[in-house]
């Protein structure tokens, strides 16, 4: 007899660990605690109907009384507004900036971008020019405002004066270190346009100067700031003409000596110069 109830003991102790094991164990869909998985979210909604989309099935109960449709309004439909005019604030689709005027008289002395009005008002044509402009010169964004930095390099553009770089003869490389722009001559005569460039910083300053191509490369490695220098055109030491690695309006930084140009204005240097390529450097960089 008592080996009966210590084996009826056993079973009925045996019974209570599965049950234990069976609530404890991980619900895949739970948190872990055992209780219950909740609700994804939105399932609720939509299975009632509250956020989706009525369809023809739901229609509105035959004991609720009908809307009555509201009669017509007296008052005078309103007339079509005219198209705005430009204002102060901008051109509608193009903001203005606070150097309206002066951007428009750059543009407008530069030639190439569209006609401009030079009355301090943006209007479509000033817009389109002004965006053109910018995504020529890499300035972003490219939204046709006539904002600091669309001013900083249509001004340094406008009053560049390629004759102050006394080429000769031959094909000669001109880089004005105080407005920062970079021009191409041959035998006098502009055979590339001055363009945006960004020099060496404070304490790297590209010196001024002539000199000489010294040896080209479509792709050269900086050995001590690690990254490639695309159209790679050197003529003094280390320093060189390449594809710009950053963004080449950041002020606040400049290269360790070397003359950073746009991807087109790189391409088109290369293009034109060979080894023996006479290369001017004047002027000083502002903050150097």
């Amino acid at each position: 007899m008592k080996r009966v109830r210590l084996i009826a003991r056993v079973v009925a102790l045996a019974a209570v660990m599965l049950v234990g094991v069976g609530a404890c164990a991980l619900d895949p869909q739970g948190d872990g605690s055992g209780a219950g998985a909740p609700a994804p979210v939105g399932v609720t909604e939509q299975a009632s109907g509250a956020s989706a989309t009525p369809t023809p099935d739901q229609r509105t109960s035959p004991a609720s009384p009908p809307t009555p449709t509201p009669k017509p309004s007296r008052t005078a439909t309103p007339k079509p507004s005219a198209t705005p005019k430009p204002s102060s604030s901008g051109y509608p689709g193009c903001p203005q900036g606070q150097h309206q005027r002066a951007v428009e008289a750059y543009l407008a002395r530069l030639g190439g971008f569209g006609t401009v009005t030079v009355d301090g008002q943006q209007s479509a044509a000033d817009c389109k020019a002004i965006k053109r402009f910018q995504r020529r010169y890499g300035i972003s964004p490219a939204e046709g405002r006539a904002g600091p930095t669309t001013y900083e390099v249509a001004k340094r553009l406008a009053t560049t004066d390629v004759r102050r770089c006394h080429a000769g003869s031959g094909l000669t490389f001109c880089v004005d270190l105080t407005r920062q722009t970079v021009w191409a001559m041959r035998d006098g005569t502009v055979v590339m346009g001055p363009t945006v460039t960004r020099t060496g910083m404070a304490g790297y300053a590209t010196p001024s100067g002539s000199y000489r191509i010294g040896g080209r490369n479509l792709r050269e490695w900086s050995t001590p700031y690690e990254v490639w220098l695309p159209y790679w055109q050197q003529f003094n030491g280390g320093i060189g003409f390449h594809e710009t690695t950053t963004y080449l309006h950041n002020g606040w930084i400049g290269s360790h000596g070397c003359v950073n140009l746009l991807h087109a204005d790189a391409v088109r240097l290369w293009e034109l110069g060979r080894i023996g390529t006479k290369v001017i450097v004047f002027g000083r960089r502002p903050g150097t």
